[in-house]
């Protein structure tokens, strides 16, 4: 695919990155020199130094044999200009990043196709419906929801304590008669490969597994993992950001009770007004006295999402040592992602990696309707919907000459998620939720063409 990507920011680069990875013929526009170098040094695209709602510069990019128009400067009116114009000038599809969720919201009311704009992403309210998914599951690192809920993906540290471990995949799954969920990856602890397992495959203490659940196996998978169910209610919120107030305005909603610190005076005030069922605080975050004085040793999760990740990983240590279940916090840079298991915190979340894993799907072949990566590994979640003329149609699982380092994690069938064993058999227009490694994705492409 010929891809156009607008903004060579923080989203920009990582997206450039990923998808350059994929072979795919990149074109990256930015008006900053200095970012366009550091791309154009490390990554195998071309590069464009311009304003990229200049019709010169699209043409210079070859706008109308793309593809795929990505905006993901830092102005939302940019990102639409710019969307707008590439559209008339023949590209094929085009993805606008904004900030105001209420675009999102409105959009079938606002009509934003009739203006050239084929997809509107918000990083801040995936971010903000990824916390509020992490607090439903609160025994639970991350999560993922396909169709509303239908099937979700989870991912947990194996503890000592559970009951499963040391024995295999097979085994673990005898223990219930009507199986409700299934383990789709795998990484054992102090390493970074990732499994996909098999039958034979044994559970081991501090392995991070991920597994996809139909909404009958969520009490299951706790009794497996030697977990329980923990209510949610109180949250503490460090930081009053786009993600900060999302987030506080959906827990509201969902009757959490809410207490969101800010450092600066005017800013706190100005969410008092927006937030009024959350109560407010004006301090640093990072003041151990404050969070003491504030009751937090009486919540039950701490959210951390400043602008700054060092302060968000530290307070989180800080309220983890507090005894808080659940914390949860905002970073910025990629790396970070593989010290969360050494250094302590539930989970840690990435605006631009959401962002890039949402934007993903357009460029995989087959009809993706979602898609996903986990964190910290080297594998994706793939929905596929299976059309008459796919080579999975009509066959059972079984049968189906798929790769080892693939597998099927489940169907949902006409708005049911069903697990999907040996013996299933595949229907068009059911929609099948892979996790594949990246040297089986082609062929798992091909097989829903």
């Amino acid at each position: 695919m010929k891809i156009i990507i607008a903004g060579a920011g923080e989203v920009g680069y990582h997206l450039a990155k990923l998808l350059s990875y994929e072979s795919q013929d990149i074109t990256l526009i930015d008006c900053d020199k200095e970012n366009l170098e550091y791309a154009d040094a490390h990554l195998d695209i071309r590069v464009i130094k311009g304003d990229a709602t200049s019709i010169t510069v699209l043409k210079d990019a070859r706008v109308a044999t793309a593809d795929l128009v990505i905006t993901v400067t830092s102005s939302e009116t940019t990102n639409i200009t710019i969307c707008v114009l590439a559209k008339q000038l023949g590209c094929k599809r085009t993805i606008a990043r904004i900030s105001n969720t209420e675009f999102i919201d409105n959009q079938e009311e606002l009509k934003f196709s009739d203006l050239g704009i084929d997809e509107l992403i918000s990083p801040e309210k995936l971010a903000a419906a990824e916390i509020k998914l992490l607090l439903d599951q609160s025994a639970f690192n991350d999560s993922y929801e396909f169709e509303d809920g239908a099937l979700t993906m989870v991912g947990t540290i194996l503890q000592r304590t559970a009951p499963f471990v040391g024995k295999s995949v097979k085994e673990a799954a005898s223990i219930f008669p009507e199986l409700h969920f299934v383990p789709i990856a795998i990484q054992r602890f102090g390493t970074q490969y990732t499994l996909i397992p098999r039958g034979d495959t044994l559970f081991k203490e501090g392995d991070q597994v991920y597994f996809i659940i139909s909404k009958e196996g969520v009490e299951e998978l706790y009794k497996l993992i030697g977990k329980q169910r923990e209510d949610i209610k109180n949250v503490m919120i460090l930081g009053g950001s786009k993600i900060g107030l999302k987030t506080s305005r959906d827990l509201c909603k969902n009757r959490f009770n809410v207490k969101l610190i800010e450092k600066d005076k005017s800013k706190a005030f100005e969410l008092a007004d927006e937030l009024p069922n959350a109560l407010i605080i004006h301090g640093d975050g990072r003041n151990v006295e404050l969070l003491e004085e504030e009751g937090v040793y009486d919540m039950d999760a701490f959210i951390a999402v400043t602008g700054n990740s060092e302060t968000n990983i530290m307070s989180c240590l800080v309220a983890k040592s507090k005894s808080i279940r659940k914390t949860i916090a905002l970073v910025e840079n990629m790396d970070y992602f593989q010290l969360s298991q050494s250094i302590g915190i539930d989970t840690l979340i990435n605006k631009k990696l959401l962002a890039a894993n949402n934007i993903f799907r357009h460029i995989r072949k087959g009809d993706v309707v979602d898609m996903t990566r986990l964190n910290n590994m080297n594998s994706e979640l793939l929905e596929f919907v299976v059309k008459p003329t796919s080579r999975v149609c009509d066959k059972k699982i079984k049968d189906l000459d798929f790769p080892r380092s693939a597998i099927i994690g489940g169907v949902i069938r006409e708005g049911e998620g069903l697990i999907a064993l040996g013996d299933f058999h595949i229907k068009s227009g059911d929609r099948v939720v892979v996790c594949s490694l990246p040297q089986s994705i082609n062929k798992v492409e091909r097989m829903f063409l």
